[in-house]
């Protein structure tokens, strides 16, 4: 069956989270929180390297919910239950539907941070990965040195498989970096 004829959820749900695909009008809660978090992303992140408008940042949100649709790539806004408020990016990237097999990529905005929810996030996108999708693996990646997201992948039980040395340039292209590749498979 084609990707794009599969039928799933765009939003789900933990105690305190609601988690669904991006829509347009979202650009303005998730610029806001990457201009908050700057500091913390620029390390690690791409898109951290320049500052985006407002404008560019809905274009992404839009892009990205076109590829929500198209099943080419499901990048997933976090929001709270409660109150509403976005706290997270996320998503199931790098998709090989063949397999299936996911990669959960992720950041949250600095003003949300510590509270476990990327944790929780992470962990609900991987059971819905497993559960929806029928995936048959799911990865999360991370350069070696982000403690942080390491530490994610640690608490929800995946096994570090392997860490790639010189895998990738750092998202500064000063200095080589090593990859952390951790894995849950069914």
């Amino acid at each position: 069956m084609k990707p794009i004829l599969l039928d799933f959820p765009t939003e789900f749900y933990t105690e305190r989270l609601i988690i669904r695909m991006p829509r347009p009008g979202d650009g303005k809660v998730v610029y806001e929180a990457m201009i908050a978090s700057m500091k913390e992303l620029k390390p690690w992140m791409p898109f951290a390297q320049k500052e985006q408008t407002e404008e560019e940042v809905e274009q992404n949100i839009r892009e990205a919910h076109a590829k929500f649709l198209t099943r080419e790539d499901l990048r997933l806004l976090v929001f709270h239950k409660e109150t509403g408020d976005y706290i997270a990016s996320s998503g199931l990237h790098r998709i090989d539907w063949d397999v299936p097999k996911f990669e959960i990529g992720y950041w949250i905005d600095t003003r949300q941070s510590g509270k476990g929810y990327i944790t929780e996030a992470a962990g609900r996108i991987a059971e819905f990965a497993f559960e929806e999708l029928k995936a048959r693996r799911v990865e999360i990646c991370c350069d070696e040195k982000n403690i942080k997201s390491r530490a994610v992948a640690e608490r929800l039980g995946f096994t570090l498989d392997v860490i790639l040395e010189h895998d990738d340039v750092s998202v500064d292209g000063n200095e080589l970096r090593n990859t952390c590749i951790y894995s849950k498979i069914r």
